[in-house]
């Protein structure tokens, strides 16, 4: 597995001294090194944490596990990169966008330009193999996403977190700092976003909460390429 090697690394320090993580590390190293395909590739596993620095982090999105087609996850969840279709969650994510901001919908599910912004594009799970949807579940990256998120709601500043779905919104039990505003909402997966994601206005509601505490609001608009 790469390095983190900006402030998040000094924060997750403790984490690698720890059993579950050693276990971990091995078991993905034996994964990766098993001439199956793994997702994404393994340069690409911390790209939230290099995108998003500890002290950056404005907004919190968590997603399940990668996306497991062929060329499509690259380190941040419900992104893909510019050449690659646009799946259905973030089909439904950039309707609501439109709805909710008005923003365009774009011809690309690249969303480096949030992650770059202090969005912080979290799975719960950071790897997978290929067509095997949750098939690295149980092997310790919850742990470790769970310890992420202690990280985060330890931080003073006001962050907005973004949790869609039931795995996203098991994290909020560890959230209890009340400088950060937690909004719930279904998953925007096409099986559930008619359950209440359309029309949560969670774009908004994080850039007001932003604008109140004196920091400036996430541009959503993903431009075309």
């Amino acid at each position: 597995m790469p390095q983190i090697t900006n402030d998040w690394a000094e924060a997750l320090k403790p984490e690698y001294k720890k059993p579950y993580y050693k276990d971990l590390y091995n078991k993905v190293n034996e994964e990766y090194g098993s001439g199956r395909t793994i997702f994404p590739p393994a340069d690409d596993i911390f790209n939230a944490f290099h995108l998003t620095p500890l002290s950056k982090v404005k907004c919190v999105i968590i997603g399940q596990d990668p996306y497991h087609g062929d060329g499509q996850a690259h380190g941040l969840c419900f992104s893909v990169r510019p050449d690659v279709d646009i799946p259905p969650s973030l089909v439904n994510i950039y309707k609501e966008l439109n709805d909710d901001l008005g923003c365009d919908i774009p011809n690309n599910g690249y969303l480096v330009k949030w992650a770059e912004q202090g969005v912080l594009l979290l799975n719960s799970v950071l790897t997978v193999r290929a067509h095997q949807a949750f098939s690295h579940q149980g092997i310790g990256w919850e742990k470790f996403t769970d310890a992420v998120m202690d990280i985060l709601n330890e931080q003073d500043r006001p962050i907005v977190f973004l949790l869609w779905g039931k795995p996203a919104q098991n994290k909020a039990a560890r959230l209890n700092n009340p400088n950060h505003l937690i909004l719930k909402a279904p998953h925007p997966s096409p099986l559930s976003a008619y359950r209440g994601f359309f029309g949560c206005k969670h774009f908004s509601k994080a850039n007001q909460f932003l604008k109140e505490h004196g920091l400036s609001p996430i541009d959503w608009q993903i431009e075309n390429v």
